[in-house]
């Protein structure tokens, strides 16, 4: 467009302009007739401060008098002075243009809480434990189901149903699953009032565990916990409601042997749980390298790698709660070095 006016000042007729450019001369015409756009100016209210009125209501703000008083309580007591400066929202404009604008109260700084990051590399090194609500014969009636999980096996080593939740209760469990599957080095749980109760802390610090405990308000600090909960609750057996405290026992003694003996864990390499935790899997998952091998001798175009175990059935060397993201980069710097 600006080829097209240049040639068009200079005299060269507007057919001709239009061939050389390819702009037709409608057009050009249309662009030429129409308004540029507005300049912008600054516009300044009729009723703005200047400067020099501004400064005066800081100084007023800030004096001794009034440096611990509100906009609006200052604004009422000049008032009743007969002095009136600006309105309250100006007050609150001048101090936000100078940052004075904060909370002068006192509040209530809740400390940082620590990431839990625990690793367990085999059976019997971390335990996890939650409880949760299991539905009784009549709304409003519930039993609590205390629940301890070996991490690095997934497997159950304490379930109990109690008509309540309490810290002795969590304590009685505790201490038999110690006797059985021995005593570990660390128990996590989140921050409920059993996990939390003076009778646990002294039972784990007598036996000297390492207590563990999620933060505040989020759950997926005890994924391992959280997770079989899910588990249960959505599976097909999983009832609406149980008819008395000895069917939620019972059902969940039985839930509890299919899911360590039965259940193939798709963390655990599509290993049981008892078999990870009584040591199995190895010999497991050669016994089923053999039946591969086999498979793939016999029908090799069949596989798209010749000699690999599929991914999901590899069992992890380690299980983690809030695995720290840069891990595997430091393993991996050790190992060059």
């Amino acid at each position: 467009m600006n080829a097209y006016t240049d040639l068009t000042v200079q005299g060269t007729p507007t057919r001709a302009a239009s061939v050389l450019t390819g702009i037709s001369r409608a057009t050009a015409s249309r662009r030429q007739q129409r308004p540029g756009p507005p300049v912008p100016r600054e516009v300044v209210p009729a009723n703005r401060l200047s400067r020099t009125e501004r400064a005066r209501v800081l100084a007023v703000l800030t004096s001794d008098e009034f440096v611990d008083a509100t906009p609006i309580q200052i604004f009422a007591e000049l008032l009743d002075r007969g002095i009136y400066l600006c309105s309250v929202s100006t007050m609150y404009r001048v101090l936000r243009e100078n940052t004075l604008v904060t909370e002068r109260r006192r509040q209530a700084r809740h400390p940082a809480r620590a990431i839990p990051e625990l690793v367990a590399t085999a059976p019997g090194q971390v335990y996890s434990w939650d409880i949760t609500k299991l539905p009784g014969p009549v709304r409003g009636v519930y039993y609590d189901a205390y629940v301890m999980i070996d991490i690095y096996s997934r497997y159950l080593v304490g379930v109990h149903v109690h008509a309540r939740e309490s810290g002795p209760l969590a304590e009685e469990m505790m201490r038999e699953v110690f006797a059985i599957h021995g005593i570990p080095e660390v128990v996590h749980a989140d921050r409920g009032t059993s996990m939390t109760s003076k009778t646990v802390a002294t039972l784990l610090a007598d036996l000297e565990v390492t207590r563990s405990h999620s933060r505040p308000k989020v759950s997926n600090d005890n994924p391992y916990s959280e997770a079989w909960f899910k588990t249960l609750k959505y599976a097909p057996v999983f009832p609406d409601r149980f008819g008395s405290l000895s069917d939620a026992r019972a059902f969940m003694d039985a839930f509890r042997d299919r899911y360590n003996h039965e259940h193939h864990h798709g963390g655990l390499g599509l290993h049981t749980p008892a078999e990870v935790h009584y040591g199995l899997a190895a010999a497991k998952a050669a016994d089923r390298a053999d039946v591969l091998n086999t498979a793939r001798n016999a029908h090799p175009e069949r596989f798209s790698t010749p000699t690999a175990v599929p991914k999901i059935l590899t069992l992890p060397d380690a299980a983690w709660i809030n695995k720290p993201a840069n891990h595997d980069d430091q393993q991996a710097y050790q190992t060059a070095a």
